[in-house]
């Protein structure tokens, strides 16, 4: 994944690239480029989603975690990532009715007349792993960064 997610932004970087020069150098710039854009970087974060739940890798906020006893770690954090993977799910699960719905309509991009589709369903697919992964982690032994000891 982080292999896919190196290419799709470089890709990202050289169309961004080829788009300035285009239309400042020669006035003629890269025709859906802004539509590839917005395209590739949801399908980046989207990518990455399940990455970085299984990396406990989320910003998170200690407000009463310092406050309460050293034994609740550990059935803090799983019922936390059991929490978040309800409500990955949940997310998931309306992504894929909306995909389904931009589907029946037949909804493609402006300029280049892309499907939509696709890749609402694969943002609803990566939320789903990210679900899944959110499970894993929330049983998984917590690493020795998370637990203050």
């Amino acid at each position: 994944m982080a292999l896919l997610g190196g290419i799709l932004l470089l890709v990202m970087m050289a169309m961004t690239i080829v788009d300035v020069i285009g239309r400042y150098a020669f006035n003629s710039p890269l025709r859906g480029a802004g539509e590839l854009t917005e395209l590739l970087l949801v399908s980046l974060i989207f990518m990455g989603l399940p990455a970085v739940t299984l990396e406990n890798g989320h910003v998170t906020v200690d407000v009463l975690s310092d406050h309460l006893p050293k034994w609740s770690e550990r059935w803090r954090l799983a019922l936390i990532g059991i929490i978040n993977t309800v409500i990955l799910a949940l997310i998931g699960w309306q992504i894929w009715l909306h995909a389904s719905q931009i589907g029946a309509y037949g909804d493609v991009t402006t300029t280049l007349r892309l499907p939509i589709a696709p890749i609402g369903y694969f943002c609803a697919l990566c939320t789903f792993a990210s679900a899944a992964a959110s499970l894993m982690a929330s049983f998984l032994a917590p690493s020795h960064s998370s637990i203050k000891g």
